[in-house]
């Protein structure tokens, strides 16, 4: 039986790690996997890179293959929302997402738009942030740095988390990006993690493209009760979960 390759998100790789071991295991099939930002992952499917399923942090990358011919099947699978995480201080210390966004001596960071969804899914955030200070989205747009998940932006150090590892190195004073890192953000006590209301958050909804027709038994476990046991764990929501 050949290996499985898979393309997904990095942002699933918490998740992706234990439940493909879990499923090599159970199902005898060997798996190959690679994290990178999906944006760029479904650029090189489209060029005509082979891989059996492509896990995505949106749905618009597995449909555009899809419409495409490039896959056979689109199937979400969870859901993630956005948080900030900001360096600890006296300009910081107490006050709140939009607070924070609004402070134009704080820099912006965020991941690539176009590139990776977590970019996409801020500048969704500052229009609605843009909305509620009546100031609209370009002032923020126009702060924002997109640091990382872009074809030539730099790589983040193996076991490092973005938002920690930009803001420690002084390149950002917030990072915008997915809330399912938050306990492991909260560890460094010189980071604060700062909830963004459901009212006002972006959810991302995660999707499988389909490509062979081996991969369906892997999205049927990745879809089942166990594979969304290690989601769960990872911090993701179900993908028929209520959103508040």
């Amino acid at each position: 039986m050949s290996p499985l390759i898979v393309l997904a998100a990095g942002s699933l790789r918490p998740a992706l790690t234990p439940l493909l071991a879990r499923y090599r295991t159970v199902a005898g099939q060997q798996v190959t996997v690679e994290f990178g930002p999906a944006g760029l992952l479904s650029r090189r499917i489209e060029a005509g890179e082979h891989c059996d399923l492509f896990a995505s942090a949106n749905t618009g990358h597995p449909a555009r293959l899809r419409e495409k011919g490039l896959a056979l099947e689109v199937r979400p699978f969870a859901r993630n929302r956005l948080c900030l995480t900001v360096k600890r201080g006296p300009r910081t210390d107490g006050a709140d997402w939009l607070a924070l966004l609004s402070d134009p001596r704080l820099v912006i960071g965020t991941s690539t738009p176009g590139c990776d969804p977590s970019g996409d899914y801020a500048w969704q955030l500052f229009d609605t942030a843009g909305a509620l200070l009546h100031t609209g989205a370009a002032p923020l747009k126009q702060r924002a740095r997109p640091l990382v998940g872009g074809a030539d932006t730099a790589p983040i150090p193996a076991g490092e988390l973005a938002a920690g590892w930009i803001i420690r190195r002084g390149l950002a004073d917030i990072f915008i990006g997915y809330a399912h890192y938050a306990p492991r953000l909260e560890q460094d006590p010189t980071l604060r993690v700062v909830v963004i209301p459901d009212c006002h958050n972006v959810f991302a909804t995660y999707a499988l493209a389909l490509r062979s027709a081996p991969a369906r038994a892997l999205a049927d476990f990745i879809l089942s009760a166990p594979g969304q046991f290690f989601l769960r764990q990872a911090g993701f929501l179900s993908p028929c979960a209520p959103l508040s």
